[in-house]
């Protein structure tokens, strides 16, 4: 592994161990030319993916980038690091087990929205606004009312102040 310092292609693993969720393995690197330690992270994957735009382009999948999307909802929400790395894995698996290389940009938007509801509502409709492309205040309603969400029973939503 090549040492993001110094460039020396060569270095060495100090510690090796499984991460949080099992689906990677993560390695504690030592540059022996410059002395530097980083930390790598190894992963199976299972075949290139290719994301079909909805303008017909072909960019290949990044992960890093569905990590990025997911931290921009989830930004000042009681969401920890861990359930964000534990969730862009479980959509990558999901886009994985398609059996298909190439996945059209609505079903990996799609994967997304069904993670986000299931962890913050919130993350949910704030992506949902980008996502549905949302141009007006009406359009939040509408997607609330027609996901349920407008409902005043909801404890979360009591008008109690929050700290």
């Amino acid at each position: 592994m090549k040492c993001p310092f110094c460039g020396n292609a060569d270095s060495q693993v100090k510690d090796s161990r499984p991460s949080d969720d099992g689906a990677a393995i993560r390695r504690r690197r030592s540059c022996p030319n410059c002395g530097g330690r980083f930390t790598t992270f190894e992963r199976v994957q299972l075949r290139e993916l290719v994301i079909l735009k909805r303008n017909g382009r072909r960019t290949p999948f990044d992960r890093d980038k569905l990590e990025r999307s997911l931290a921009i909802a989830l930004r000042k929400r009681p969401i920890q690091p861990e359930q964000v790395e534990q969730m862009v894995s479980r959509i990558v698996r999901q886009l994985e087990s398609l059996g298909e290389t190439e996945i059209p940009s609505s079903v990996v938007g799609d994967f997304i929205m069904k993670a986000l509801k299931g962890v913050d509502e919130v993350a949910y409709v704030r992506y949902a606004s980008v996502y549905k492309d949302f141009r007006a205040t009406g359009d939040f309603a509408r997607f609330l009312g027609d996901e349920g969400l407008d409902d005043d029973t909801n404890p979360a939503r009591d008008g109690a102040p929050r700290g």
